[in-house]
């Protein structure tokens, strides 16, 4: 019997999953990584420490107008932050589903192409990992999760 490539890769080809060093070397909010959003039905974006023990003072998901977040920014959802991530080793999560950010754009009077998290730090040297997972695609296909290496 033999297995086809879509049933051995099912997570890997319903999921766009890719993780981003998160290093920003200052205190200003950063977006992470622009991604083009209008295939996916939601976004589960994750951040994780990895040095530093200080506040994290901002975490959101935005759209914008273009792809690579050179158009006009809308917020789409923010994290609340109750719990600082302030260990090496804690998580924070956010989730969002494409009807989410269609209000928020729709709200703001632009149309969304790209997404991405922001993140802000209250200490300059903190760092952190952050991953992104887009789920639902219209259409599944294998390598949505690609290996990356250097």
């Amino acid at each position: 019997m033999s297995v086809s490539v879509q049933a051995t890769n099912r997570f890997r080809a319903n999921n766009a999953v890719k993780l981003y060093d998160f290093d920003p070397d200052g205190v200003n909010p950063v977006d992470v990584a622009w991604v083009p959003f209008k295939d996916f039905f939601g976004l589960v974006v994750g951040f994780f420490r990895t040095i530093g023990v200080g506040a994290v003072d901002g975490f959101k998901i935005l759209a914008n107008t273009k792809e690579d977040g050179s158009g006009t920014d809308v917020e789409v959802k923010a994290h609340a932050l109750a719990s600082q991530p302030d260990a090496v080793g804690d998580q924070i999560w956010l989730e969002m589903a494409a009807e989410e950010v269609r209000q928020a754009c729709t709200d703001a009077g632009v149309v969304p192409a790209g997404v991405s998290a922001s993140v802000e730090f209250a200490t300059a040297t903190d760092e952190g990992v952050v991953t992104y997972i887009r789920w639902g695609p219209r259409f599944a296909k294998d390598g949505l999760t690609a290996d990356v290496v250097a």
